[in-house]
């Protein structure tokens, strides 16, 4: 595992906005996608980290039948009034198109889950799409780890025989990268034969007369893949329509993978796998004996209200947001992150359809990972 710099393209956004990656650099003009490094790994790091997805997955599907046959949702700050349609999701096996584990990964020995991106995880067209071309371009016949566009086209082809009949809607709230996020994943699902449209997220309609949701020409909505968290959703003017019985509305990511989405999870997985050499320990409610580790709130974005403990000392603190930490929080063993650069790197192995399927790394001068982080390409070694 190296990271090795190089000269980047002289038409890098041009070529990246051809992709639908319009995100490439920040508002202050640094760059997002970097195009003077990349990371070179071995088969067998690659071998590590897929290993390392598939069994975390199959951890967190315990969890939830876990969680499911305790009542354990009070320690996710789940509603009640939600509790069967999670339960409803959970037994008509709906699926789940995707998701991304972050781990932290030193090139050698097990990697260590960070957290499940579960819901609304973005950096996926730069994953599956543009570091592909950027593979083929700078290091044709090179190798990467990624399947990511093949495995979600087959992932909506299963999910046509769960959806009711009709067409369906794509929605994200305003930001150049949920829209391309869920524009790219619209493209997946039309490769898979699915008739879809895609819309605003604001434009989602409610008809209490009818029972149902609606699009701005009044037209019934009864399928959603929706870039929008769960947490947030039923705190929405709709939110009492989600827990309705017959539901009128089937939504993706679906509703049990509020239970993996929640940073709870990692205490739920160390209570039940403490032998898992892929697991920190983690608790609710306290640090218990730890004296370095990481305060996360339950529910949180982009490393919000994060807080790093070392020796019993806070070291680092992330931009606090009133909008999370209100549900809890997790108190997660310290993993020390590689060091490359200057930067640390955080592995984001993707998940389709429940099996591995790719990776995407981001990167930041901090050990936090934040909304200024980079994305940065990978190949694998011959």
């Amino acid at each position: 595992m190296r990271r090795i710099t190089l000269t980047p393209r002289p038409d890098w956004k041009a070529r990246l906005e051809a992709l639908g990656v319009n995100f490439h650099t920040h508002d202050d003009g640094n760059p997002y996608w970097r195009e003077d490094a990349y990371y070179c790994f071995s088969k067998t790091e690659i071998e590590s980290l897929e290993g390392a997805a598939r069994e975390v997955q199959a951890m967190c599907l315990q969890a939830v039948e876990h969680v499911l046959a305790t009542n354990r949702f009070a320690e996710y700050g789940i509603p009640a009034d939600l509790i069967p349609a999670i339960r409803e999701s959970w037994e008509l096996d709906e699926v789940s198109i995707y998701g991304r584990f972050d781990f932290a990964y030193q090139g050698h020995g097990y990697p260590k889950l960070l957290e499940y991106n579960a819901d609304t995880p973005t950096s996926l067209v730069e994953a599956a799409v543009a570091q592909w071309y950027w593979l083929e371009e700078r290091f044709p016949g090179r190798d990467q780890f990624n399947s990511l566009h093949e495995r979600l086209v087959e992932a909506w082809k299963r999910a046509a025989g769960y959806l009711p009949l009709g067409t369906v809607y794509f929605l994200a709230q305003d930001t150049w990268e949920d829209h391309q996020t869920v524009a790219y994943l619209r493209d997946t699902a039309d490769q898979a034969g699915l008739s879809t449209a895609q819309m605003a997220l604001e434009d989602l309609g409610w008809d209490a007369n009818r029972g149902e949701f609606v699009d701005l020409d009044d037209r019934p909505v009864r399928a959603v893949f929706k870039l929008y968290a769960w947490e947030f959703m039923w705190q929405d003017s709709y939110g009492a329509a989600l827990a309705q019985k017959p539901r009128p509305c089937t939504f993706l990511e679906p509703a049990w993978k509020m239970l993996l989405s929640n940073k709870a999870l990692l205490a739920i997985l160390w209570e039940l796998f403490p032998d898992s050499p892929y697991l920190l320990p983690a608790y609710l409610g306290g640090p218990h004996e730890m004296s370095s580790y990481v305060k996360k709130p339950i529910l949180a974005r982009e490393g919000a209200n994060v807080e790093i403990h070392l020796e019993g000392k806070l070291i680092q603190a992330e931009e606090m947001r009133e909008c999370y930490g209100a549900e809890g929080y997790v108190y997660q063993s310290y993993a020390q992150l590689p060091i490359f650069d200057g930067f640390h790197p955080v592995m984001g192995a993707w998940i389709v359809d429940g099996e591995p399927a790719g990776l995407g790394i981001r990167e930041a001068a901090s050990p936090i990972t934040n909304n200024g982080s980079c994305f940065v390409p990978h190949l694998i070694e011959d």
